[in-house]
């Protein structure tokens, strides 16, 4: 039987960027029907790197605590380790705060501290399973999870989704379509739009066809790591190179490793493997293990066009050096999620959906391209032969490689300005207000209010908790900061606003460190928390900038108002 549900969006694919989409989809006051060919969440696990953009957002859903509840304990280390092997040579240790001390050193920070939610280790099976438990409780989401999509018709008002599950046939009549369904995305190969970039790297430690494997090692930490232990934990020498990654703190590991074939790989190949790592026997459990590709940096080459949009791996594809992947299929989500109910609620301009790829491709390009940066800085350290000897030689060799593991360590880990930094200068809905270029540093984040930049954060109060940062006060919709003893006047826009349906909320807040931090009077910040405009008094024509802003025509200039007196209303 063919029944035909219909609903404003449906997210093919239910991954952490299409559950994320989803859920931001709901705050927005927008129903979605959620399609994932798997009946559950894997219990695989995959990339643990949940960055401080990606906590943000996960805090604008009111996740973001329960998430920093699941991973490692607390005091667990959440930096690096390298050793020629376990039970031999330490080549380097690059401790980095756990969970505990991440909190503690929010609490002690400074008002201006660059984001409210830093970085987070916890494994994507984990979240996954949390996003999908919270999704299940949103009354306006609809999960059809083991239901695969095998067609998609579009017309020039909705797009058909077909997908079957157990022989039943139905139809899903969308408004819009979003396609987080993955690296082999059905929705891709439908728009006609192929990858580019670069492929896998040719290099023996994370390149070329690799093995993912679940492993439980009891002995690991008691026995080898000891005072060492890390979040993730590297053994490189001239003959193999892997790295167990922690999951729980206690003996589940995440074995990532291009040292045995992944097609022919056993369980026994794996079990030996990390013994040789190791260094000798220990007890080795593999619980699961698959193949995959590493090193590659490709980028679709449309983001989608008309009704059906792509986000995630779907649109992307990383290495997994420095944790960009996932992440930067979370950003697309939080862009895509506004644009798609402005279009659902009718106050969209023409050119809105549009905007997105024009916005989002830079950044895949640009996160894609510092990953694979990172891979091969990997692949380019040294292993000779004599790394492990009792020589000087040997001695000399752990010292150059252990400096260049450090370095390499060190970019994975401090990559703030990657995180943070993305930009959509030149962005069509983005009104520009002729400030020079903001420095783009792969480590450095500088804080800025230039339009087209995520707003800079600031705490508002000494509680550092819910409601205590600055995006806290922000609305589901635009945000319009009046900044300043004296702040302009603001009804005329707001006026504009409800005209046009478009959601707005006005925040007043006379503190100098905000008007220091934003430079101007008045601030107009995107649902996706980015500054879309900037001024010191209200613009000569708000239904103008309201227009650009929301996809609408360039054509009107957005001109100042003629100054006026400021104060309260």
């Amino acid at each position: 039987m063919d029944d035909t549900l219909t609903t404003p969006v449906a997210v093919i694919g239910g991954g952490p960027v299409g559950l994320t989409l989803a859920l931001l989809l709901d705050r927005l006051g927008v129903p979605c029907v959620v399609l994932n060919s798997q009946q559950d969440v894997p219990d695989q696990p995959r990339g643990s790197t949940h960055n401080a953009r990606t906590m943000e957002h996960y805090r604008t859903l009111g996740l973001a605590e329960r998430i920093r509840g699941l991973g490692l304990p607390a005091e667990h280390s959440a930096g690096i380790s390298f050793f020629t092997r376990y039970n031999a040579h330490e080549l380097a240790l690059l401790p980095w705060p756990g969970s505990g001390e991440v909190l503690r050193r929010r609490a002690a920070a400074d008002r201006t501290d660059p984001s409210p939610e830093p970085m987070h280790r916890a494994n994507q099976m984990y979240v996954e399973r949390l996003l999908l438990d919270h999704a299940r409780t949103r009354p306006r989401l609809t999960l059809c999870y083991g239901w695969t999509v095998t067609e998609l018709r579009e017309s020039a008002e909705h797009v058909d989704v077909v997908a079957e599950r157990d022989g039943a046939r139905r139809t899903f009549r969308a408004e819009f379509v979003a396609g987080c369904d993955g690296g082999h995305s059905l929705v891709r190969r439908h728009l006609g739009i192929r990858y580019v970039g670069e492929g896998t790297l040719d290099q023996d430690i994370l390149g070329r066809r690799s093995t993912a494997a679940h492993l439980r090692v009891p002995t690991l930490y008691r026995d080898f790591l000891r005072g060492s232990g890390a979040w993730s934990n590297w053994v490189v020498n001239s003959e193999l190179a892997l790295n167990l990654i922690a999951l729980d703190g206690v003996d589940e590991f995440f074995l990532l490793t291009s040292s045995v074939d992944p097609d022919t790989a056993t369980d026994a190949d794996l079990v030996r493997l990390v013994q040789r790592a190791a260094g000798e026997p220990l007890p080795v459990e593999v619980l699961s293990h698959r193949p995959w590709t590493a090193g590659a940096a490709l980028v679709a080459e449309s983001f989608g066009t008309g009704r059906v949009r792509l986000a995630g791996d779907a649109a992307h594809l990383f290495t997994p050096n420095g944790g960009f992947g996932m992440n930067t299929g979370v950003d697309d989500a939080a862009n895509l999620a506004w644009k798609l109910a402005a279009a659902v609620q009718g106050w969209a301009g023409p050119d809105l959906l549009e905007s997105y790829g024009i916005e989002r491709r830079p950044i895949a390009l640009r996160n894609t391209a510092a990953a694979r940066t990172l891979g091969q800085g990997l692949g380019a350290v040294d292993r000779p032969a004599w790394l492990e000897a009792d020589s000087a030689a040997g001695e000399a060799a752990r010292a150059r490689t252990g400096a260049q593991l450090a370095e390499y360590g060190m970019r994975t880990l401090d990559t703030l300005g990657v995180q943070l930094g993305a930009r959509y200068d030149g962005s069509p809905v983005v009104a520009g207000d002729g400030s020079g270029p903001v420095p783009d540093s792969f480590a450095a984040y500088t804080p800025s209010a230039v339009p087209g930049g995520r707003a800079p954060h600031l705490w508002l109060d000494d509680r550092r908790t819910d409601g205590s940062s600055l995006f806290d006060r922000f609305g589901p919709g635009f945000t319009l900061l009046r900044l300043g003893p004296r702040p302009p006047y603001t009804g005329r826009i707001e006026a504009a606003a409800r005209a046009r349906g478009v959601p707005l909320r006005t925040l007043t807040l006379d503190d100098p460190l905000a008007r220091e931090l934003y430079e101007r009077d008045l601030v107009l910040i995107r649902p996706d928390q980015h500054v879309a405009w900037r001024t010191d008094r209200e613009p000569g024509d708000p239904g103008a900038l309201l227009a650009l802003v929301t996809g609408g025509s360039r054509e009107t200039a957005v001109r100042p108002a003629p100054a006026t007196a400021r104060g309260r209303w």
